[in-house]
């Protein structure tokens, strides 16, 4: 028998674990019933934000999933694995914590809608938390999907730092543009704190040594990405503009009277880029 396809959805925000059903959280919400309901395994991780009613919400700490400690400069950052499961669709989202960087905060701005100041610090864990993550799942996606800015890192580190683990090296990388940008650049200094091992300075220099705004950042995921899929009616278009230079396959946005249709659309664009790759 046909082993099914497998699809890796690293998402920013979902309904209704953040409460307001914005165009791109019911979407992130719809996707994995969608594959799933197609045949697809699925495994879906968003960013444990404080504002999320653990209780509320039955979230639960996988104890075999959570233990290590991720280095970012300097500093040592306890990863933790939480569960729960939207029970109207059978679909269970994996949350990556930890009690410095998300715990008891909200998502990406405080109660006066400030940008927290180590947003940077947070994008590094939350790529390099799902990656370490899955590993240890043992789960070997075909297509891995990224979705919102605090999940750019991780086509880099996937196709530089992880390159040769069996569980990542033939994976299709998407990168899906939407409309929330962030407005606070990160520091200069992002660009040494997000190194590990296998990536070098020629990977990151088209950030280096200046502040990395959403354009510079959303530049360097579609980089490292294999093809790029537009969200929402409006997106970056100087990023849009870049990745239209690159040749990679885009799936652009249109009209669509629903969720499920737009899942449709990117499910028949995935198809392509399998058939492509055997």
């Amino acid at each position: 028998m046909k082993e099914p396809k497998r699809i890796l959805f690293i998402s920013q925000e979902i309904y209704p674990y953040l409460a307001e059903e914005s165009p791109i959280r019911l979407l992130n919400r719809q996707l994995p019933e969608y594959f799933q309901g197609h045949g697809y395994e699925t495994r879906t991780f968003m960013p444990k934000f404080g504002e999320i009613n653990e209780r509320r919400n039955q979230l639960h700490e996988v104890i075999r999933l959570s233990g290590m400690n991720l280095i970012i400069e300097d500093s040592d950052h306890p990863l933790l694995i939480k569960v729960a499961s939207i029970q109207t669709a059978r679909i269970q989202i994996y949350f990556i914590d930890n009690d410095d960087l998300f715990g008891r905060r909200k998502g990406v701005k405080d109660a006066n809608a400030v940008e927290y100041a180590d947003n940077d610090d947070r994008v590094i864990f939350y790529a390099r938390g799902v990656i370490e993550t899955v590993k240890k799942l043992r789960w070997t996606p075909d297509i891995i999907l990224c979705s919102g800015w605090m999940s750019a890192l991780a086509p880099l580190y996937l196709k530089k730092a992880f390159n040769d683990e069996p569980f990542f090296a033939n994976a299709k990388i998407v990168l899906m543009l939407d409309d929330n940008e962030y407005e606070k650049p990160f520091p200069s200094k992002f660009t040494d704190k997000l190194r590990i091992d296998g990536i070098t300075n020629t990977d990151v220099r088209s950030i280096a040594g200046f502040s990395i705004g959403y354009e510079e950042l959303m530049r360097l995921a579609v980089d490292y990405s294999d093809a790029i899929v537009y969200a929402t009616a409006k997106v970056n278009q100087r990023v849009a503009n870049y990745a239209e230079t690159k040749g990679k396959p885009i799936l652009a946005y249109e009209e669509t009277e629903d969720n499920v249709a737009a899942a449709k659309r990117q499910w028949e664009f995935y198809q392509t880029l399998l058939n492509a790759q055997a």
